[in-house]
């Protein structure tokens, strides 16, 4: 009776290696890996949304599945439960408070900052109303007033006014600040319901060739409150690094020329709804080319809110 041969160590070795590779959730046998991300959909997000739409993040071995949600500082509290890996977003007091309690998320990068120069991507609009009557001829006249943030004073734009009123010795103690949508600030200014908006472009074009309001501040160059928080379970994986290499690669191509390019107002007309021809009026924001958390900036925001009596 003939014996049966068994095959040899070196003939398995590619059998094992790929069944290795499956096992352990790496190697092309396995497939891209999946990464969730919140966002509300903004201009001050392209590196997001060029890293997506040019293939960067499939370049670095990611499926990129982009949620939208209504409001990003909601959304923080999934990536800190796994719900989702990140979320792209404005920073809040609520982020503060959430992380001194223990909420396990990240902060892993920086996104839009504001220029400082006219015109702005976002800009402290005045109802014209108050301006024709010489009640208000500058920021400091506005203390005391009513004043439109989306989200209020504990939200991202509630820093961005701070930093804006900061330049006319005001602090958001000294102005009342109204929670009010951001589509919905045109007609507040008009009807009277505010005296004042922080709004961001294209709606601050809208009210200005409306005769509804008039730019009367910007906040200061650099000014920044949003970025990329990462669950703490996802940031120490190697998919987090390779993120946030996809998304560099996307603020790369923002620098200079390229963040008015026909290619990324495409993009951006794609990803956030609005018209090319809108965009193409739009002022643009600036992006750090590593996207580097900007320690300054938090800490400001920080301040900021502390001032106001908004963290604990």
């Amino acid at each position: 009776m003939r014996r049966r041969r068994r095959p040899s160590v070196l003939a398995l070795l590619p059998a094992l290696a790929l069944l290795a590779a499956c096992q352990s959730g790496g190697g092309e046998a396995s497939g891209p890996t999946r990464v969730t991300v919140a966002h509300v959909p903004s201009t001050l997000f392209a590196p997001l949304y060029l890293a997506q739409a040019k293939g960067y993040f499939k370049e670095q071995g990611l499926d990129v599945d982009l949620r939208k949600v209504q409001a990003g500082q909601d959304a923080v509290p999934l990536a800190g439960t796994g719900k989702v890996d990140a979320v792209v977003a404005g920073f809040s007091a609520g982020l503060f408070n959430a992380m001194d309690q223990g909420l396990k998320v990240k902060v892993a990068a920086s996104m839009g900052a504001s220029t400082g120069a006219r015109p702005s991507p976002t800009a402290l609009e005045v109802a014209q109303r108050v301006l024709d009557s010489g009640e208000v001829k500058d920021a400091a006249d506005l203390k005391g007033r009513k004043v439109a943030v989306a989200g209020g004073a504990g939200a991202a734009g509630g820093y961005q006014l701070a930093a804006t009123l900061r330049g006319a010795g005001l602090t958001l103690k000294d102005v009342t600040v109204v929670n009010v949508a951001i589509p919905d600030m045109r007609s507040a200014l008009a009807d009277g319901g505010v005296d004042a908006a922080l709004a961001p472009a294209p709606f601050t074009t809208a009210m200005e060739e409306a005769g509804v309001a008039r730019p009367l501040a910007v906040p200061p160059r650099g000014t920044s409150a949003t970025g990329v928080v990462f669950g703490t379970a996802f940031a120490d994986k190697p998919a987090a690094e390779k993120f946030l290499t996809a998304l560099r690669k996307g603020a790369a191509d923002l620098q200079g020329a390229g963040a008015t390019s026909e290619v990324t107002l495409g993009v951006l007309a794609e990803a956030t709804g609005q018209k090319v021809e809108v965009l193409r009026k739009t002022p643009s924001y600036q992006w750090d080319p590593r996207l580097a958390p900007d320690a300054q900036q938090l800490a400001a925001q920080k301040r900021a809110y502390r001032d106001a009596d908004l963290l604990r």
